[in-house]
């Protein structure tokens, strides 16, 4: 018996399910080693008979695997494409490509997108050439608003002489200076912004971490919180702040020695007192010198600025990174020597804030004085103080009147 070579070393026959879109389904038996061109003939020979005429037939059609949705390659075998017996192919007419778009279809194209192009610069100068023109310098802006930050520090070292003199002329003066300074050293300690812990205890921090965090940052939440992140996994995150017991003594002993100075006797014992409130005032000072942030104080000596200017900058333009480098670029003013200065007496606006009866009556609480002299140490903690019930009213009533008058 003879039998064909091919026949038999003819590879392994596969049954195929073939479907087309338009429904139909039959099988298909090939020899593993077709390729996939000659298995597309097929199936279109079943199922467009005659189409094989034209020869672009055959590349205008393609053969997906349903499976794995692979579009199978013409010139590879179905073996090595890894179709398997009884697995689903289906047939498919290629997308013919979309036509080229008329010379027509493209200006009107063109002349859509000009017209929804937004305008240049001279179509705006030629818009707008009829219009009143409004000279807005940032720059001026920038200053103005300096400007109403040095005005304020002028009006709080005035306010803070005023209060001095006024709590001296009390006959408890010596015993309200020693409140005072005992609620200096409270503040320190344990005054904590309620909102701001409020806002870090919400984001999931622990409430005596975030007070500690709020402490080493001046109450400012957006430092705090980085900190907080920086030091999550230090061991001694959760450390107590170090005691402020030498501070706290002299507090005392300044107070104590008033107190035993002052007293119904002489005149001499009067004058010995005022000098004691004196040094009570400085020392309440003192606790109130101004911090300059550290991580600016790094910023701006990194540019190259010493350091003592640097300081500088930041204390006149409130521990703002920004402002204190324009500050150092620029013409330096005001100058640190002015932070001292007051506001003329005799201006109409601090006129105003005096005859305010909620002024004056705030001047006589030395709480009120604390405030003062936080705020123009330390601006970031006005938020603090507007909101207390005792400083808030008066802090109040000082900022409608400076934006009265500065608006007439």
């Amino acid at each position: 018996m003879f039998v064909q070579e091919e026949k038999i070393f003819a590879g392994k026959v596969l049954r195929l399910h073939v479907c087309t879109m338009e429904g139909a389904e039959w099988l298909e038996e090939v020899p593993e080693d077709t390729t996939v061109e000659k298995l597309k003939e097929r199936c279109l020979k079943h199922c467009l008979p005659g189409s094989l005429e034209d020869p672009k037939t055959v590349t205008h059609h393609k053969l997906i695997h349903a499976t794995s949705e692979k579009v199978l390659t013409d010139t590879k075998t179905v073996l090595e494409e890894n179709i398997q017996d009884r697995d689903v192919l289906l047939l498919i007419k290629k997308r013919a490509p979309p036509p080229l778009p008329k010379m027509a279809d493209v200006s009107a194209e063109e002349k859509r997108k000009q017209e929804q192009k937004a305008p240049d610069k001279d179509a705006i100068l030629k818009a707008t050439a009829n219009l009143p023109s409004r000279n807005v310098d940032r720059t001026v802006a920038h200053h103005n608003m300096r400007d109403f930050q040095t005005e304020l520090r002028k009006i709080l070292v005035s306010l803070i002489e005023v209060a001095q003199k006024l709590l001296a002329l009390n006959p408890d003066a010596v015993e309200l200076f020693k409140k005072a300074n005992a609620m200096l050293d409270e503040d320190e300690e344990d005054r904590v912004d309620e909102i701001a812990l409020r806002q870090l205890t919400e984001m999931g921090f622990p409430e005596s971490r975030a007070v500690k965090a709020l402490r080493l940052n001046h109450m400012s939440v957006t430092q705090a919180m980085e900190w907080l992140i920086e030091h999550a996994d230090d061991p001694a995150v959760d450390a107590p702040l170090p005691g402020q017991t030498p501070s706290e003594a002299t507090a005392e002993a300044g107070a104590s020695s008033a107190e035993a100075t002052a007293g119904p006797s002489s005149e001499a014992g009067g004058e010995e007192a005022k000098d004691e409130l004196t040094e009570i005032f400085k020392k309440i000072r003192r606790k109130r010198e101004f911090r300059p942030d550290p991580r600016a104080v790094i910023a701006l000596m990194e540019m190259g600025f010493d350091e003592k200017e640097v300081v500088d900058a930041l204390r006149v333009n409130n521990n703002q990174q920004n402002a204190a480098c324009e500050w150092l670029l620029g013409d330096r003013k005001p100058s640190p020597e002015d932070l001292d200065k007051g506001i003329d007496t005799n201006s109409p606006l601090f006129q105003a804030i005096l005859e305010n009866p909620v002024v004056q009556l705030g001047l006589t609480n030395p709480k009120t004085l604390l405030a003062f002299e936080d705020m123009l140490e330390n601006p970031l903690n006005s938020t603090q103080w507007m909101n207390d019930p005792e400083t808030g009213p008066v802090m109040l009533q000082i900022s409608r009147i400076f934006q009265t008058l500065n608006r007439t």
